[in-house]
């Protein structure tokens, strides 16, 4: 069965979907482990420019390129999707330095789209490093392969000439989807390109299903649970603080839970 695109975007992003509105105050109280195997988060790819710029001039500016998955609904969605949530943490992990995240959100785009907007990115933000969260709408419009991966490269090429390093970051995992949409064609894509240009992959897909395959969160839970939104998000952005932390190289204090 076939389904329209908007009922594939929005079974994908069903997490952001779901919430309507729910306390900020709820992550503090109840706080999932956010258990990531290092496997998934650590590896040999260095975010060098990032290293230099925090040592030298104690800022780090950060831009979350990407689709819908990137952000959540509701009063308390800007401060509570990923985005946000890695900002909170950076700040308290980097004592001393000025951290910003800003998030440009581009519904419905594919690769080839948010490739093209790179360099009026790098002039106007100048960022130091850039979160580029893609894969899902070509896999939804069955891009062909050869060219999902010239955008990537085309993008990736495009900020490392600009100076700024990159994690790339692939689709999030839906059970309810899985049997529905091929993505795993562009996540191995992904984890090539990334591979050949050196940078890291936060390998999205990979972390939900072992937090679905372990009970850490039910995905396949209904909307009736809006809480379940916001806990994911935290998740994800506490694991992209720790890989740039790690791929940085940069002097942090212990991890506790940013509010």
């Amino acid at each position: 069965m076939k389904l329209p695109l908007g009922v594939l975007v929005a079974l994908l992003s069903w997490p952001a979907a779901a919430l309507v509105s729910w306390p900020a105050a709820a992550l503090a109280t109840e706080q999932p482990s956010c258990d990531i195997p290092g496997y998934l988060l650590f590896g040999s790819n260095e975010l060098k420019h990032i290293g230099a710029v925090v040592k030298e001039d104690r800022h780090l500016n950060i831009a979350v390129v990407g689709t819908g998955s990137s952000a959540l609904a509701g009063p308390d969605g800007p401060r509570t999707a990923y985005p946000a949530r890695l900002e909170a943490v950076l700040k308290q992990r980097l004592p001393g330095v000025k951290v910003k995240v800003l998030a440009l959100l581009r519904s419905r785009q594919t690769t080839d789209d948010l490739a093209k907007g790179m360099p009026k990115l790098r002039v106007d933000e100048k960022p130091d490093l850039v979160i580029w969260q893609t894969g899902t709408i070509d896999a939804i419009r069955r891009i062909e392969p050869d060219d999902f991966r010239a955008a990537l490269d085309e993008g990736i090429e495009t900020l490392q000439n600009g100076g700024a390093d990159v994690i790339l970051m692939n689709m999030q995992y839906s059970p309810r989807t899985e049997m529905m949409l091929a993505v795993g064609p562009y996540a191995d894509i992904m984890r090539v390109v990334a591979q050949q240009h050196e940078v890291p992959l936060f390998d999205r897909l990979s972390i939900m299903r072992h937090w679905s395959d372990t009970g850490e969160f039910d995905l396949y839970a209904s909307g009736k649970d809006n809480v379940l939104a916001q806990r994911v998000h935290d998740c994800i952005g506490r694991g992209l603080a720790a890989m740039i932390i790690d791929a940085g190289h940069l002097r942090a204090t212990e991890h506790k839970a940013a509010q």
